[in-house]
Protein backbone atom coordinates (compact mmCIF):
# COMPACT_ATOMS: atom_id res chain seq x y z
CA UNK A 1 0.00 0.00 0.00
CA UNK A 2 1.36 3.59 -0.87
CA UNK A 3 1.94 5.50 1.59
CA UNK A 4 -0.15 8.88 2.30
CA UNK A 5 1.96 11.94 1.87
CA UNK A 6 0.60 15.13 3.83
CA UNK A 7 1.69 18.83 3.38
CA UNK A 8 2.59 20.62 6.48
CA UNK A 9 0.86 23.84 7.00
CA UNK A 10 -1.62 23.09 4.24
CA UNK A 11 -5.79 21.58 4.25
CA UNK A 12 -7.93 21.13 1.52
CA UNK A 13 -11.24 23.11 1.21
CA UNK A 14 -12.94 21.29 3.86
CA UNK A 15 -10.08 22.32 6.70
CA UNK A 16 -8.31 18.17 6.22
CA UNK A 17 -4.61 18.48 6.03
CA UNK A 18 -3.85 18.47 2.38
CA UNK A 19 -2.46 15.27 0.78
CA UNK A 20 0.35 15.32 -1.82
CA UNK A 21 -1.53 13.13 -4.61
CA UNK A 22 -4.51 15.16 -3.92
CA UNK A 23 -4.33 18.60 -3.57
CA UNK A 24 -1.88 20.74 -5.44
CA UNK A 25 1.20 20.16 -7.19
CA UNK A 26 1.88 21.41 -11.22
CA UNK A 27 -1.50 19.92 -12.80
CA UNK A 28 -3.48 21.88 -10.25
CA UNK A 29 -1.53 25.11 -11.19
CA UNK A 30 -2.84 24.84 -14.61
CA UNK A 31 -5.93 26.38 -13.14
CA UNK A 32 -4.59 29.38 -11.46
CA UNK A 33 -2.25 29.53 -14.89
CA UNK A 34 -5.98 29.88 -17.00
CA UNK A 35 -6.64 32.59 -14.21
CA UNK A 36 -3.86 34.43 -14.74
CA UNK A 37 -4.17 34.12 -18.58
CA UNK A 38 -7.70 35.52 -18.45
CA UNK A 39 -7.20 38.31 -16.03
CA UNK A 40 -4.63 39.62 -18.20
CA UNK A 41 -6.91 39.43 -21.36
CA UNK A 42 -9.47 41.44 -19.67
CA UNK A 43 -7.26 44.25 -18.42
CA UNK A 44 -3.85 44.48 -19.64
CA UNK A 45 -5.18 46.23 -22.62
CA UNK A 46 -6.09 49.31 -20.51
CA UNK A 47 -2.57 49.73 -19.26
CA UNK A 48 -1.51 50.36 -22.96
CA UNK A 49 -4.55 51.55 -24.66
CA UNK A 50 -6.24 53.66 -21.60
CA UNK A 51 -4.31 56.63 -22.66
CA UNK A 52 -6.19 56.78 -25.87
CA UNK A 53 -9.87 56.66 -24.34
CA UNK A 54 -8.66 59.38 -22.36
CA UNK A 55 -7.72 61.64 -25.25
CA UNK A 56 -9.70 60.62 -27.83
CA UNK A 57 -13.30 59.76 -26.26
CA UNK A 58 -12.81 61.88 -22.76
CA UNK A 59 -10.71 64.46 -24.22
CA UNK A 60 -7.95 64.96 -21.96
CA UNK A 61 -4.71 66.77 -22.57
CA UNK A 62 -1.42 64.17 -23.44
CA UNK A 63 0.17 65.20 -20.31
CA UNK A 64 -3.13 64.84 -18.14
CA UNK A 65 -3.60 61.63 -19.76
CA UNK A 66 -0.66 60.24 -19.44
CA UNK A 67 -0.76 60.94 -15.76
CA UNK A 68 -4.12 60.08 -15.19
CA UNK A 69 -3.00 57.41 -16.71
CA UNK A 70 0.03 56.00 -14.36
CA UNK A 71 -1.44 57.17 -11.51
CA UNK A 72 -4.28 54.70 -12.06
CA UNK A 73 -1.29 52.09 -12.53
CA UNK A 74 0.62 52.79 -9.57
CA UNK A 75 -2.69 53.10 -7.42
CA UNK A 76 -4.07 49.26 -8.71
CA UNK A 77 -0.05 48.53 -7.28
CA UNK A 78 -0.26 49.89 -4.22
CA UNK A 79 -3.43 48.47 -2.95
CA UNK A 80 -2.15 45.06 -3.31
CA UNK A 81 -0.51 45.44 0.08
CA UNK A 82 -3.48 45.68 2.10
CA UNK A 83 -4.85 43.10 -0.17
CA UNK A 84 -2.04 40.89 0.79
CA UNK A 85 -2.05 41.88 4.57
CA UNK A 86 -6.12 40.81 4.57
CA UNK A 87 -5.22 37.67 2.43
CA UNK A 88 -1.93 36.48 5.10
CA UNK A 89 -4.13 37.57 8.10
CA UNK A 90 -7.66 37.12 7.75
CA UNK A 91 -9.54 35.83 4.52
CA UNK A 92 -6.78 33.90 3.24
CA UNK A 93 -5.36 33.90 -0.20
CA UNK A 94 -8.02 31.87 -1.97
CA UNK A 95 -10.97 34.53 -0.47
CA UNK A 96 -9.18 37.22 -1.72
CA UNK A 97 -8.56 36.18 -4.98
CA UNK A 98 -12.73 35.18 -5.65
CA UNK A 99 -13.71 38.68 -4.41
CA UNK A 100 -11.18 40.48 -6.17
CA UNK A 101 -12.06 38.78 -9.77
CA UNK A 102 -15.20 39.66 -8.69
CA UNK A 103 -15.17 43.70 -7.98
CA UNK A 104 -12.80 43.59 -11.36
CA UNK A 105 -15.80 42.10 -13.45
CA UNK A 106 -17.89 44.35 -11.68
CA UNK A 107 -15.60 47.42 -12.85
CA UNK A 108 -14.96 46.31 -16.74
CA UNK A 109 -18.81 45.66 -17.01
CA UNK A 110 -19.30 49.43 -15.60
CA UNK A 111 -17.02 50.67 -18.02
CA UNK A 112 -18.81 48.80 -20.81
CA UNK A 113 -21.65 50.49 -19.99
CA UNK A 114 -20.51 54.15 -20.19
CA UNK A 115 -18.73 53.39 -23.63
CA UNK A 116 -21.83 52.62 -24.94
CA UNK A 117 -24.07 55.30 -24.07
CA UNK A 118 -23.65 58.35 -25.57
CA UNK A 119 -24.71 60.66 -22.08
CA UNK A 120 -22.67 59.68 -20.06
CA UNK A 121 -19.43 60.74 -21.81
CA UNK A 122 -18.55 63.79 -24.02
CA UNK A 123 -19.35 64.78 -27.87
CA UNK A 124 -17.08 63.23 -29.82
CA UNK A 125 -14.22 65.13 -30.65
CA UNK A 126 -10.73 65.17 -32.22
CA UNK A 127 -8.38 67.05 -29.67
CA UNK A 128 -5.69 66.91 -32.42
CA UNK A 129 -6.89 69.35 -34.50
CA UNK A 130 -5.73 72.74 -33.64
CA UNK A 131 -8.75 74.42 -33.61
CA UNK A 132 -10.82 71.94 -32.08
CA UNK A 133 -12.30 72.99 -28.16
CA UNK A 134 -13.58 69.56 -27.10
CA UNK A 135 -15.52 69.19 -24.04
CA UNK A 136 -13.72 67.58 -21.68
CA UNK A 137 -15.52 64.44 -19.60
CA UNK A 138 -17.06 66.03 -16.17
CA UNK A 139 -19.20 65.77 -13.23
CA UNK A 140 -20.98 62.39 -12.49
CA UNK A 141 -19.98 61.24 -15.72
CA UNK A 142 -16.45 61.47 -14.42
CA UNK A 143 -17.11 60.50 -11.33
CA UNK A 144 -18.63 57.63 -13.12
CA UNK A 145 -15.57 56.59 -15.10
CA UNK A 146 -13.21 56.86 -12.25
CA UNK A 147 -14.99 54.75 -9.50
CA UNK A 148 -15.34 52.17 -12.52
CA UNK A 149 -11.76 51.86 -13.02
CA UNK A 150 -10.34 52.14 -9.23
CA UNK A 151 -12.87 48.97 -9.02
CA UNK A 152 -10.73 47.51 -11.48
CA UNK A 153 -7.72 48.33 -9.75
CA UNK A 154 -9.10 47.15 -6.08
CA UNK A 155 -9.81 44.01 -8.26
CA UNK A 156 -6.41 43.41 -10.02
CA UNK A 157 -4.38 44.66 -7.18
CA UNK A 158 -6.43 41.83 -5.44
CA UNK A 159 -5.13 38.83 -7.69
CA UNK A 160 -1.98 40.07 -7.97
CA UNK A 161 -1.70 39.88 -4.08
CA UNK A 162 -2.57 36.94 -3.41
CA UNK A 163 -2.97 34.77 -6.59
CA UNK A 164 1.17 34.13 -7.27
CA UNK A 165 0.79 33.33 -3.88
CA UNK A 166 -1.64 31.35 -4.03
CA UNK A 167 -0.27 29.14 -6.86
CA UNK A 168 2.80 28.61 -4.79
CA UNK A 169 1.24 27.23 -2.05
CA UNK A 170 0.72 24.14 -4.02
CA UNK A 171 3.86 23.51 -4.15
CA UNK A 172 6.03 22.06 -0.77
CA UNK A 173 9.62 23.61 -0.79
CA UNK A 174 11.01 21.31 1.19
CA UNK A 175 10.46 18.73 -1.37
CA UNK A 176 13.35 19.20 -3.63
CA UNK A 177 10.81 17.90 -6.79
CA UNK A 178 8.39 20.48 -5.83
CA UNK A 179 11.05 23.03 -5.27
CA UNK A 180 12.04 22.82 -8.59
CA UNK A 181 8.56 22.99 -9.89
CA UNK A 182 7.65 25.80 -7.96
CA UNK A 183 10.61 27.57 -9.91
CA UNK A 184 8.82 26.01 -13.25
CA UNK A 185 5.49 27.84 -12.19
CA UNK A 186 7.24 31.09 -11.63
CA UNK A 187 8.25 30.80 -15.15
CA UNK A 188 4.52 29.89 -16.54
CA UNK A 189 3.31 32.46 -14.80
CA UNK A 190 4.56 34.68 -17.21
CA UNK A 191 3.80 32.66 -20.14
CA UNK A 192 0.31 33.10 -18.55
CA UNK A 193 0.46 36.56 -18.86
CA UNK A 194 2.30 36.69 -22.16
CA UNK A 195 -0.29 34.64 -23.83
CA UNK A 196 -3.65 36.61 -21.79
CA UNK A 197 -1.18 40.11 -22.84
CA UNK A 198 -0.82 38.56 -26.35
CA UNK A 199 -4.71 38.44 -26.97
CA UNK A 200 -5.29 41.67 -25.15
CA UNK A 201 -2.85 43.95 -27.09
CA UNK A 202 -4.10 41.96 -30.53
CA UNK A 203 -7.68 41.51 -30.74
CA UNK A 204 -9.30 43.58 -27.52
CA UNK A 205 -7.00 46.45 -28.44
CA UNK A 206 -8.03 46.03 -32.14
CA UNK A 207 -11.87 45.69 -31.04
CA UNK A 208 -11.51 48.75 -28.51
CA UNK A 209 -9.98 50.90 -31.83
CA UNK A 210 -12.28 49.58 -35.11
CA UNK A 211 -15.90 48.09 -33.61
CA UNK A 212 -15.79 50.43 -30.23
CA UNK A 213 -14.77 50.74 -26.74
CA UNK A 214 -17.97 49.32 -25.45
CA UNK A 215 -17.76 45.96 -27.35
CA UNK A 216 -13.92 46.05 -25.91
CA UNK A 217 -14.79 46.54 -22.61
CA UNK A 218 -17.80 43.99 -22.91
CA UNK A 219 -15.19 41.35 -24.36
CA UNK A 220 -12.92 41.92 -21.46
CA UNK A 221 -15.76 41.83 -19.21
CA UNK A 222 -16.35 38.26 -20.31
CA UNK A 223 -12.52 37.03 -19.76
CA UNK A 224 -12.88 38.18 -16.67
CA UNK A 225 -16.04 36.32 -15.72
CA UNK A 226 -14.23 32.90 -17.69
CA UNK A 227 -11.29 33.31 -15.08
CA UNK A 228 -13.59 33.91 -12.05
CA UNK A 229 -15.47 30.26 -13.23
CA UNK A 230 -11.88 28.79 -13.91
CA UNK A 231 -10.51 29.91 -10.63
CA UNK A 232 -13.61 28.56 -8.47
CA UNK A 233 -13.66 24.74 -10.24
CA UNK A 234 -10.33 24.57 -8.69
CA UNK A 235 -11.49 24.66 -5.39
CA UNK A 236 -11.75 21.27 -4.71
CA UNK A 237 -7.84 20.66 -5.83
CA UNK A 238 -6.38 23.56 -3.93
CA UNK A 239 -3.48 23.15 -1.03
CA UNK A 240 -4.90 26.41 1.15
CA UNK A 241 -3.13 28.08 3.56
CA UNK A 242 -3.97 28.45 7.15
CA UNK A 243 -4.53 31.33 8.64
CA UNK A 244 -3.76 31.67 12.22
CA UNK A 245 -4.56 35.28 13.33
CA UNK A 246 -1.09 36.23 13.82
CA UNK A 247 -0.12 39.68 12.41
CA UNK A 248 3.28 38.59 10.96
CA UNK A 249 3.85 42.76 9.91
CA UNK A 250 3.16 44.01 13.61
CA UNK A 251 6.31 40.87 15.15
CA UNK A 252 8.21 42.46 11.84
CA UNK A 253 7.55 46.02 13.57
CA UNK A 254 7.95 44.74 17.28
CA UNK A 255 11.92 43.82 16.46
CA UNK A 256 12.49 47.59 15.32
CA UNK A 257 11.00 48.64 18.29
CA UNK A 258 12.59 46.75 21.11
CA UNK A 259 16.18 46.97 19.52
CA UNK A 260 15.52 50.79 20.15
CA UNK A 261 14.49 50.23 23.66
CA UNK A 262 16.78 47.75 24.01
CA UNK A 263 19.85 49.94 22.01
CA UNK A 264 21.80 50.43 25.70
CA UNK A 265 22.06 46.78 26.81
CA UNK A 266 24.81 44.64 25.51
CA UNK A 267 24.99 41.79 23.13
CA UNK A 268 25.75 38.60 24.56
CA UNK A 269 29.18 37.23 23.80
CA UNK A 270 27.59 33.79 22.46
CA UNK A 271 24.15 34.43 20.18
CA UNK A 272 23.11 30.70 22.02
CA UNK A 273 21.87 33.18 24.88
CA UNK A 274 19.69 35.47 22.46
CA UNK A 275 16.21 34.54 23.31
CA UNK A 276 14.03 31.50 21.16
CA UNK A 277 11.42 29.40 22.22
CA UNK A 278 11.85 25.71 23.28
CA UNK A 279 11.43 23.49 20.29
CA UNK A 280 10.34 20.66 22.54
CA UNK A 281 7.90 22.90 24.78
CA UNK A 282 6.51 24.40 21.45
CA UNK A 283 6.07 21.36 19.28
CA UNK A 284 2.33 21.86 19.53
CA UNK A 285 2.82 25.13 17.72
CA UNK A 286 3.50 25.39 13.98
CA UNK A 287 6.61 27.86 14.47
CA UNK A 288 9.60 28.34 11.92
CA UNK A 289 13.12 28.33 13.26
CA UNK A 290 15.82 30.08 11.51
CA UNK A 291 19.35 30.06 13.01
CA UNK A 292 21.26 33.07 13.81
CA UNK A 293 22.97 35.52 12.12
CA UNK A 294 26.13 38.07 11.71
CA UNK A 295 25.15 40.87 9.94
CA UNK A 296 22.81 44.34 11.06
CA UNK A 297 23.72 42.92 15.10
CA UNK A 298 22.21 46.24 16.54
CA UNK A 299 18.48 44.11 15.81
CA UNK A 300 19.60 41.60 17.75
CA UNK A 301 19.49 43.69 20.87
CA UNK A 302 15.67 42.90 20.24
CA UNK A 303 16.12 39.40 21.36
CA UNK A 304 18.38 40.08 24.66
CA UNK A 305 16.53 38.79 27.87
CA UNK A 306 17.04 41.46 30.44
CA UNK A 307 14.44 39.92 32.87
CA UNK A 308 14.59 36.05 32.73
CA UNK A 309 12.34 35.38 35.21
CA UNK A 310 9.28 37.53 33.49
CA UNK A 311 6.59 37.24 31.59
CA UNK A 312 8.45 38.82 28.17
CA UNK A 313 6.81 41.86 26.93
CA UNK A 314 6.95 41.60 22.79
CA UNK A 315 7.30 45.33 22.30
CA UNK A 316 10.91 44.31 24.47
CA UNK A 317 11.73 41.29 24.07
CA UNK A 318 11.76 39.20 20.45
CA UNK A 319 12.72 35.93 19.33
CA UNK A 320 16.23 34.94 17.42
CA UNK A 321 14.12 34.03 14.35
CA UNK A 322 11.54 36.88 14.61
CA UNK A 323 15.12 38.52 14.59
CA UNK A 324 15.93 36.79 11.70
CA UNK A 325 13.05 37.99 9.81
CA UNK A 326 13.36 41.64 10.38
CA UNK A 327 16.81 41.29 9.04
CA UNK A 328 15.61 39.77 6.03
CA UNK A 329 13.03 42.04 5.46
CA UNK A 330 15.84 45.03 6.16
CA UNK A 331 17.72 43.62 4.04
CA UNK A 332 15.38 43.20 0.63
CA UNK A 333 14.80 46.83 1.10
CA UNK A 334 17.61 48.25 -1.09
CA UNK A 335 17.14 45.63 -3.60
CA UNK A 336 13.38 46.82 -3.80
CA UNK A 337 14.16 50.52 -3.78
CA UNK A 338 16.67 49.61 -7.23
CA UNK A 339 13.69 48.34 -9.17
CA UNK A 340 11.12 50.94 -8.71
CA UNK A 341 13.19 53.23 -12.11
CA UNK A 342 12.24 50.17 -14.26
CA UNK A 343 8.81 50.98 -14.10
CA UNK A 344 9.32 54.62 -14.39
CA UNK A 345 10.95 53.09 -18.05
CA UNK A 346 7.78 50.88 -18.61
CA UNK A 347 5.74 53.80 -17.85
CA UNK A 348 6.97 55.81 -20.95
CA UNK A 349 6.18 52.58 -23.34
CA UNK A 350 2.92 52.63 -21.90
CA UNK A 351 1.84 56.33 -22.59
CA UNK A 352 4.61 58.19 -24.56
CA UNK A 353 5.50 55.27 -27.24
CA UNK A 354 1.48 54.70 -28.04
CA UNK A 355 1.38 58.62 -28.50
CA UNK A 356 4.86 58.42 -31.02
CA UNK A 357 2.78 55.42 -32.73
CA UNK A 358 -0.30 56.98 -33.46
CA UNK A 359 2.08 59.61 -35.69
CA UNK A 360 3.09 57.09 -37.78
CA UNK A 361 2.84 54.63 -40.90
CA UNK A 362 0.65 52.01 -39.01
CA UNK A 363 0.06 49.97 -41.68
CA UNK A 364 0.69 46.19 -41.78
CA UNK A 365 -0.63 45.21 -45.42
CA UNK A 366 -2.12 47.51 -47.51
CA UNK A 367 -5.72 47.02 -46.13
CA UNK A 368 -4.34 45.75 -42.22
CA UNK A 369 -3.74 48.73 -40.08
CA UNK A 370 -1.18 48.04 -36.86
CA UNK A 371 -3.13 49.64 -33.90
CA UNK A 372 -0.05 51.79 -31.67
CA UNK A 373 -0.72 50.01 -28.23
CA UNK A 374 -0.68 46.35 -29.67
CA UNK A 375 3.00 47.19 -30.14
CA UNK A 376 4.19 45.31 -26.97
CA UNK A 377 2.81 42.55 -28.93
CA UNK A 378 6.64 41.99 -30.19
CA UNK A 379 8.19 41.28 -27.24
CA UNK A 380 5.48 39.12 -25.89
CA UNK A 381 5.83 36.66 -28.83
CA UNK A 382 9.22 36.70 -28.46
CA UNK A 383 8.46 35.99 -25.25
CA UNK A 384 5.54 33.07 -25.55
CA UNK A 385 8.57 31.27 -27.65
CA UNK A 386 11.70 31.86 -25.66
CA UNK A 387 10.22 31.31 -21.90
CA UNK A 388 9.61 27.14 -22.59
CA UNK A 389 13.32 27.43 -23.57
CA UNK A 390 14.15 29.20 -20.85
CA UNK A 391 12.99 26.75 -18.37
CA UNK A 392 13.36 23.65 -20.46
CA UNK A 393 16.51 23.77 -21.57
CA UNK A 394 18.63 26.70 -20.75
CA UNK A 395 18.13 26.77 -17.05
CA UNK A 396 18.96 22.86 -16.84
CA UNK A 397 22.31 23.81 -18.84
CA UNK A 398 23.37 26.72 -16.68
CA UNK A 399 22.17 24.69 -13.51
CA UNK A 400 25.00 21.63 -13.99
CA UNK A 401 27.50 24.72 -14.53
CA UNK A 402 26.29 26.96 -11.44
CA UNK A 403 24.70 24.31 -9.12
CA UNK A 404 21.89 26.75 -8.41
CA UNK A 405 18.50 24.57 -9.18
CA UNK A 406 17.25 27.66 -10.87
CA UNK A 407 20.35 27.58 -13.21
CA UNK A 408 21.18 31.53 -12.08
CA UNK A 409 20.40 33.01 -8.68
CA UNK A 410 17.60 35.38 -8.44
CA UNK A 411 19.98 38.47 -8.50
CA UNK A 412 21.91 37.43 -10.36
CA UNK A 413 18.61 37.45 -12.79
CA UNK A 414 17.30 40.90 -11.78
CA UNK A 415 20.70 42.30 -12.71
CA UNK A 416 20.13 40.99 -16.42
CA UNK A 417 16.59 42.88 -16.90
CA UNK A 418 18.01 46.35 -14.92
CA UNK A 419 20.68 46.80 -17.39
CA UNK A 420 18.16 46.11 -20.47
CA UNK A 421 15.87 48.39 -19.41
CA UNK A 422 18.61 51.20 -20.19
CA UNK A 423 19.50 49.82 -23.26
CA UNK A 424 15.91 49.87 -24.14
CA UNK A 425 15.62 53.71 -23.36
CA UNK A 426 18.80 54.92 -24.96
CA UNK A 427 17.13 52.52 -27.98
CA UNK A 428 13.59 54.68 -27.60
CA UNK A 429 15.50 58.12 -27.58
CA UNK A 430 17.75 57.06 -31.23
CA UNK A 431 13.81 55.96 -31.90
CA UNK A 432 12.20 59.20 -31.44
CA UNK A 433 15.44 61.29 -33.08
CA UNK A 434 15.07 59.38 -35.97
CA UNK A 435 10.68 59.74 -36.11
CA UNK A 436 11.26 63.76 -35.75
CA UNK A 437 13.73 63.98 -38.50
CA UNK A 438 11.33 61.97 -40.69
CA UNK A 439 8.60 64.87 -39.61
CA UNK A 440 10.79 67.75 -40.49
CA UNK A 441 12.37 67.00 -43.51
CA UNK A 442 8.71 66.11 -44.92
CA UNK A 443 7.41 69.28 -43.72
CA UNK A 444 5.21 67.30 -41.11
CA UNK A 445 5.68 68.69 -37.90
CA UNK A 446 2.40 69.69 -37.22
CA UNK A 447 0.32 66.80 -39.07
CA UNK A 448 -2.39 65.11 -37.15
CA UNK A 449 -1.96 61.71 -35.64
CA UNK A 450 -3.78 59.28 -38.24
CA UNK A 451 -5.34 61.32 -40.46
CA UNK A 452 -2.08 62.34 -41.67
CA UNK A 453 0.70 59.37 -40.76
CA UNK A 454 4.43 60.48 -41.27
CA UNK A 455 6.10 57.88 -43.80
CA UNK A 456 7.92 55.90 -41.11
CA UNK A 457 6.33 52.54 -40.06
CA UNK A 458 5.04 52.33 -36.64
CA UNK A 459 7.62 49.18 -36.41
CA UNK A 460 10.61 50.85 -35.94
CA UNK A 461 9.16 51.50 -32.40
CA UNK A 462 9.18 47.50 -32.10
CA UNK A 463 12.74 47.61 -31.19
CA UNK A 464 12.00 49.36 -27.49
CA UNK A 465 9.72 47.31 -26.63
CA UNK A 466 11.94 44.19 -27.89
CA UNK A 467 14.56 44.83 -25.45
CA UNK A 468 12.20 46.29 -22.90
CA UNK A 469 10.52 42.88 -23.16
CA UNK A 470 13.58 40.54 -22.39
CA UNK A 471 14.16 42.59 -19.50
CA UNK A 472 10.72 41.58 -18.50
CA UNK A 473 11.33 38.23 -18.62
CA UNK A 474 14.30 39.05 -16.16
CA UNK A 475 13.54 41.34 -13.57
CA UNK A 476 9.95 40.59 -12.97
CA UNK A 477 9.79 37.05 -12.77
CA UNK A 478 13.03 37.17 -10.58
CA UNK A 479 11.51 39.79 -7.96
CA UNK A 480 9.19 37.24 -7.70
CA UNK A 481 11.05 34.15 -7.03
CA UNK A 482 13.82 36.44 -4.70
CA UNK A 483 10.68 38.24 -2.66
CA UNK A 484 8.70 34.91 -2.08
CA UNK A 485 12.01 32.57 -1.40
CA UNK A 486 13.26 35.31 0.96
CA UNK A 487 10.12 36.60 2.50
CA UNK A 488 8.93 34.78 6.21
CA UNK A 489 6.44 32.12 6.04
CA UNK A 490 3.26 34.01 7.26
CA UNK A 491 4.58 36.57 4.79
CA UNK A 492 4.30 35.09 1.27
CA UNK A 493 1.08 37.17 0.10
CA UNK A 494 2.85 40.32 1.66
CA UNK A 495 6.24 39.53 -0.02
CA UNK A 496 4.99 39.55 -3.56
CA UNK A 497 3.74 43.31 -3.14
CA UNK A 498 7.51 44.08 -3.13
CA UNK A 499 7.43 43.90 -6.55
CA UNK A 500 4.03 45.71 -6.97
CA UNK A 501 5.07 47.91 -4.71
CA UNK A 502 7.68 48.76 -6.68
CA UNK A 503 5.91 49.11 -9.71
CA UNK A 504 3.10 51.00 -8.18
CA UNK A 505 6.43 53.84 -7.07
CA UNK A 506 7.80 53.73 -10.24
CA UNK A 507 4.20 54.57 -11.44
CA UNK A 508 4.08 57.55 -9.28
CA UNK A 509 7.04 58.33 -9.91
CA UNK A 510 6.84 58.61 -13.73
CA UNK A 511 3.66 61.36 -12.56
CA UNK A 512 6.05 63.19 -10.71
CA UNK A 513 9.31 63.27 -13.21
CA UNK A 514 6.86 64.14 -16.08
CA UNK A 515 5.51 66.92 -14.14
CA UNK A 516 9.49 67.98 -12.94
CA UNK A 517 10.54 67.63 -16.56
CA UNK A 518 8.09 70.23 -17.99
CA UNK A 519 8.34 72.84 -15.07
CA UNK A 520 12.38 72.58 -15.59
CA UNK A 521 12.44 72.83 -19.30
CA UNK A 522 9.53 74.98 -19.25
CA UNK A 523 11.66 77.97 -20.56
CA UNK A 524 14.02 76.16 -22.89
CA UNK A 525 11.28 75.06 -25.48
CA UNK A 526 8.16 76.70 -27.14
CA UNK A 527 5.91 73.90 -26.74
CA UNK A 528 6.45 74.59 -22.96
CA UNK A 529 8.63 71.88 -21.69
CA UNK A 530 9.84 68.73 -23.51
CA UNK A 531 6.64 66.44 -22.86
CA UNK A 532 4.37 69.82 -23.00
CA UNK A 533 1.57 70.23 -25.45
CA UNK A 534 -0.31 67.84 -27.52
CA UNK A 535 1.94 68.10 -30.19
CA UNK A 536 4.17 65.48 -29.99
CA UNK A 537 6.33 66.31 -33.31
CA UNK A 538 7.48 69.65 -31.26
CA UNK A 539 8.45 68.60 -28.02
CA UNK A 540 11.53 66.68 -26.73
CA UNK A 541 10.61 63.47 -26.15
CA UNK A 542 14.36 62.20 -26.94
CA UNK A 543 15.89 64.17 -24.23
CA UNK A 544 13.33 62.50 -21.97
CA UNK A 545 13.96 58.95 -22.90
CA UNK A 546 17.42 59.80 -22.46
CA UNK A 547 17.83 61.00 -19.13
CA UNK A 548 15.78 57.88 -18.07
CA UNK A 549 18.98 55.56 -19.82
CA UNK A 550 21.06 57.19 -17.79
CA UNK A 551 19.53 57.46 -14.50
CA UNK A 552 18.91 53.15 -15.11
CA UNK A 553 22.45 52.87 -15.41
CA UNK A 554 23.36 55.07 -12.13
CA UNK A 555 20.35 52.75 -10.69
CA UNK A 556 22.15 49.65 -11.76
CA UNK A 557 25.65 50.51 -10.26
CA UNK A 558 23.71 50.95 -7.12
CA UNK A 559 22.06 47.64 -7.65
CA UNK A 560 25.07 46.03 -7.92
CA UNK A 561 26.91 46.97 -4.75
CA UNK A 562 23.56 45.95 -3.09
CA UNK A 563 23.19 42.94 -4.39
CA UNK A 564 26.46 41.99 -4.39
CA UNK A 565 26.62 42.36 -0.44
CA UNK A 566 23.03 41.01 0.12
CA UNK A 567 22.75 37.07 2.08
CA UNK A 568 20.06 34.61 1.36
CA UNK A 569 17.70 33.66 4.04
CA UNK A 570 18.63 30.39 5.47
CA UNK A 571 16.59 27.17 4.93
CA UNK A 572 13.66 27.17 7.65
CA UNK A 573 12.97 24.05 9.99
Amino acid sequence: MEKVEFVEGKVDWKGRTARKDKHGGIQTSVLILATVAFENMANLALAVNLITYFNGVMHFNLADGANDLTNWLGTSYILTIIVAFLADTYLGRFKAVLVSTFLEFLGLALLAVQAHYSKLRPPTCNIFERTANCEQVNGANKVYLFFSLYLVAIGTAGIKAALPSHGADQFDEKDPKEARQMSSYFNWLLLAVSIGGAISFTLIVWIQDNKGWDWGFGISTVAMFLGMVVFFAGLPRYRLHVNHGTNAITEIIQVYVASILNRKLHLPENADDLYEIDRDKEAAVEAEFLPHSNILRFLDKAAVDATPHENPNPWKLCRVTQVENAKIILGMIPIFLCTIIMTLCLAQLQTFSIQQGLTMDLKITSSLNMPPASLPIIPIAFLIILIPIYDRIVVPLIAKFTGHITGVTHLQRIGVGLILSSISMATAALMEVKRKRVARDNNMLDAIPRLQPLPISVFWLSFQYFIFGIADMFTYVGLLEFFHSQAPRALKSLSTCFLWSSMALGYFLSTIMVKIVNAATKGMTKSGGWLGGNNINRNHLNLFYLLLSLLSLVNFSCYLFFARRYKYRPQST
